[in-house]
């Protein structure tokens, strides 16, 4: 099991590399991809999507295409309208397919927008933001960086659980752990680019903290997984990634903290 998910590991980084260091249309094609999988997985979770045709899956599925392609096409104003429009539909097939659909399936089908689609399309904005092939990957070093270092140091020192009903193998040593060494990880990324960035500004305190307050949510985002999956009594999301389980499992932290650090990187980069 170890070998197989070293394996999907390293398949997995040469992928990201690739696409994320390419961007522009590959990268907006490829989190759709992700986020339509991501949609399916969850939807099969929360009992959206049945052995059938749904209906409700399936304008879900749509939404989540429309919804890149306003924000590959930079029309991210009208975000509010594609998914104002999105629940109107999906209240229409909730009211003419009556009663084949609870009313939690249908808050279940529209959170997973904006769950998985929404706050994934966060990587492609900020990497078309002014250095974002440089900030990009800071989502990733805060998620998958805090998830090696909190469990490295919970291994050798995690006594005090951090959730013990959801999550019993999580500690408090192994969160201070990954928190601190996400922030390590931003200043040394901070030493290797930030003379190759258009501001002048010093990025150490900067990626440092970005990092940081990312390292913190990602584990929020982590337990939510684990959360969902226990409410409906599953293991995995899927078995897409040998190892790894679905999309879902491998990318909750990611997805859960792109649009943070996507917020704090307009907010904070540049300004010190």
């Amino acid at each position: 099991m170890f070998r197989t998910r070293l394996i999907s590991g390293i398949v997995l980084v040469i992928i990201a590399l690739a696409v994320i260091i390419t961007g522009g249309p590959v990268l907006a094609a490829v989190l759709a991809g992700i986020s339509v999988i991501g949609l399916n997985e969850l939807y099969r979770a929360v009992g959206v999507e049945d052995k059938g045709l749904s209906p409700l899956a399936v304008v879900g599925y749509l939404g989540c295409i429309v919804y890149y392609m306003i924000v590959f096409f930079g029309q991210s104003a009208y975000t509010m309208t594609v998914l104002t429009a999105l629940l109107i539909m999906m209240m229409a097939v909730y009211v003419f397919t009556y009663p084949r659909y609870r009313t939690d399936q249908v808050t279940g089908a529209f959170f997973g927008i904006v769950y998985v689609a929404v706050m994934l399309s966060c990587i492609y904005e900020l990497r078309s933001m002014p250095d974002g092939q440089y900030l990009v990957w800071l989502i990733f070093f805060a998620s998958w960086g805090c998830d090696t270092c909190a469990y490295c140091v919970g291994m050798l020192i995690g006594k005090h659980k951090m959730s013990p009903k959801l999550s019993p193998k999580k500690s408090v040593e192994g969160a201070v752990g990954g928190v601190v060494g996400a922030a390590l990880l931003g200043v040394i990324y901070a030493f290797a680019v930030g003379n190759r960035m258009g501001s002048q500004a010093n990025y150490v305190l900067t990626f440092a903290v970005i990092c940081a307050v990312g390292a913190l949510i990602s584990m929020v985002g982590d337990l939510a997984a684990s959360a969902i999956k226990r409410n409906h009594g599953i293991k995995d999301y899927g078995k897409l990634i040998p190892g790894h389980g679905g999309i879902l499992d491998r990318f909750d932290s990611v997805i859960f903290i792109a649009p943070v650090i996507y917020y704090l990187a307009e907010a904070l980069v540049g300004r010190f």
